[in-house]
């Protein structure tokens, strides 16, 4: 293990992300390590880690492999945690990749990136890459959500993208910026796996020219209150889809305190779109 280690820094509408290369797989990073690299006072800063690597050098990844996909996103939340799929770790993944020449677009303008959850093809977009996060599920069991602004319990909707989540409806603008989400929301019966928490309010009126709005906070499952969430996003967009019933569009658009991101749904896939930057690069030794 070495002692001194190459990073760039990265994010995709705030959601940032300490990205580590190691092409072959020779890093074995701890739970500690990767706690301690994504501490914002002692460390590089951020959400998550996304190492960059071969499919083929990961024995999670071998089926990425035969799936032709060469590169694998390794992704593991600010606690050290692996987690299942990171929406928007996904595009700053890509450009890292794309910008670094270690891999390009196939002739139809696309590639598949290996996760946890199975190969996802991406595409570049209007508002940066787009990423098929593949089926998704809308449950019809509700969970009981508290949480430090809100008054009384309200109801969550279970989505899952891949990675799970609880969607909250909160009745305003105002409540959703009065949310006191550096406490940890509680959720009744707390899910075993854990679960990523999005409150949302939709926009008046929802819909505009065929294209759903709503706003969006989060508290994430490993890393706290963050500036975006990805499959948050998607997983917003969903429920509220399907809580207006059979006329609701199949775009929206969802405003984070980070930025703005797209969401369509196409063939019961889940799309997600938005922008990625790459920071700064530098070395940091390893504890």
């Amino acid at each position: 293990m070495p002692t001194s280690l190459a990073f760039t820094k990265g994010h995709g509408t705030g959601n940032d992300f300490v990205v580590v290369a190691d092409a072959d797989g020779d890093l074995a990073l701890t739970d500690d390590q990767v706690a301690a690299l994504c501490d914002r006072h002692f460390g590089v800063g951020g959400d998550g880690l996304l190492r960059v690597v071969r499919s083929r050098a990961l024995d999670e990844g071998q089926d990425a492999a035969a799936a032709g996909a060469e590169w694998f996103m390794d992704y593991r939340n600010a606690d050290g945690s692996a987690a299942e799929m990171c929406g928007n770790g996904i595009r700053v993944y890509l450009h890292y990749l794309l910008s670094t020449g270690l891999a390009q677009l196939d002739a139809a303008g696309a590639i598949g990136i290996g996760t946890r959850n199975g190969v996802l093809r991406m595409t570049r977009s209007d508002l940066g890459y787009e990423v098929d996060l593949g089926p998704f599920r809308v449950d019809d069991g509700d969970v009981l959500v508290r949480a430090r602004g809100l008054d009384v319990a309200r109801p969550g909707q279970n989505v899952d993208v891949g990675n799970p989540h609880v969607v909250v409806a909160v009745s305003s603008v105002a409540e959703l910026s009065g949310l006191d989400l550096h406490v940890a929301p509680i959720l009744d019966p707390p899910p075993s796996a854990g679960a990523n928490v999005e409150f949302v309010v939709p926009a008046d009126p929802l819909v505009t020219d065929g294209v759903g709005a709503i706003r969006m906070r989060v508290f994430e499952r490993g890393v706290g209150a963050t500036l975006s969430c990805g499959t948050g996003v998607a997983a917003s967009a969903l429920a509220v889809r399907a809580w207006a019933g059979r006329q609701a569009p199949d775009r929206w658009i969802v405003d984070v305190p980070g930025g703005r991101l797209g969401v369509r749904v196409q063939d019961g896939h889940v799309f997600l779109s938005g922008p990625a930057a790459l920071v700064y690069s530098g070395t940091i030794t390893l504890a």
